[in-house]
């Protein structure tokens, strides 16, 4: 979601622009992307999108270019498998990954991208992207260095394949969930994991940052809130704090989804909190004085006994 626009995105490669303001469903924009997609993910100033999937290289597009690419174009590519694999780009593609290199056995090596997130970077021209693989990979791919990743982590995934990969709330930190109960914290500058969460019972199927915090849906039907602490200041060094989970929630069914509004109202918070330390102290010295109270009133007592 962008602001005033909705996109959505079938696996079937429908992607669909929907205006906020305009309930007319006429007025939606459509364009055709491959199929077979696993993830389609839009960048942090809506100016472009990327995916992934089966058999499908992760791939960005600008947004201006793919709703006005003619359809026939894009369709194309819907079945790969009939014709010979072109390196062009298609019209509204800005940028398209290529398979990494053969194994030790001189074997072409699956594409199974199965999720993926865009990274913060300060270059308009450039697009930094992580993806994980179904084999239980972590790539990191920068469009401007090379099509191929510039980082090839190996069986980051302990079950399975990776579930799901979400950039962190700092520079240099990626969050990773696999197909079991693990969900930890990554240094993109090493890819070392620095610290996982306890107390899951269920696959992480999404999660999204708010501010210092994480929050993920998991299979168990718990939706939890976790605490996030950045890598080291050096790569490889020791990783004091950890990350717990603070709060988790019961819901009745499955989540598959969960996201934030990006609205985080410090000052408020922080005033509540403040109200209910002010409310403890007033207890505490109403009770100090009642004891002081009950105090004198025995001195006195005391006093006009013997003065009898």
């Amino acid at each position: 979601m962008s602001v005033g626009k909705i996109y959505t995105c079938t696996s079937n490669g429908a992607l669909r622009l929907t205006p906020v303001e305009q309930n007319d469903a006429s007025s939606s924009t459509t364009a055709v992307l491959p199929t077979r997609l696993r993830d389609w993910k839009l960048s942090h100033d809506g100016s472009t999108f990327a995916y992934g999937g089966d058999e499908v290289e992760l791939s960005v597009w600008s947004i201006d270019g793919a709703f006005t690419a003619p359809a026939s174009s894009a369709s194309s590519t819907a079945e790969p498998r009939k014709r010979k694999r072109s390196e062009q780009l298609l019209p509204g593609e800005i940028w398209r990954a290529k398979n990494v290199a053969n194994d030790n056995l001189d074997l072409r090596v699956p594409v199974h991208n199965t999720s993926l997130t865009y990274l913060h970077s300060t270059s308009s021209t450039s697009h930094h992207l992580v993806a994980g693989t179904q084999s239980g990979n972590v790539r990191r791919y920068d469009t401007r260095a090379a099509r191929r990743p510039v980082a090839d982590w190996k069986g980051m995934a302990k079950i399975g394949g990776v579930r799901n990969v979400h950039q962190g709330t700092t520079d240099n930190e990626l969050f990773v969930s696999d197909c079991g109960c693990n969900l930890f914290a990554v240094d993109l500058r090493v890819g070392k994991i620095v610290y996982g969460y306890k107390g899951l019972a269920g696959a992480v199927a999404s999660m999204t940052t708010h501010g210092p915090f994480l929050a993920s849906a998991a299979q168990d039907r718990f939706v939890r809130l976790h605490s996030t602490h950045p890598p080291p200041e050096e790569a490889n060094d020791r990783q004091e704090n950890k990350g717990e989970v603070l709060e988790k929630t019961y819901v009745k069914v499955v989540p598959t989804i969960v996201v934030s509004d990006g609205i985080m109202d410090y000052a408020n918070t922080h005033t509540a909190s403040d109200a209910e330390d002010d409310a403890d102290d007033d207890v505490w010295d109403a009770m100090e004085n009642a004891e002081e109270s009950d105090e004198d009133t025995r001195s006195r007592s005391k006093r006009a006994r013997s003065a009898s």
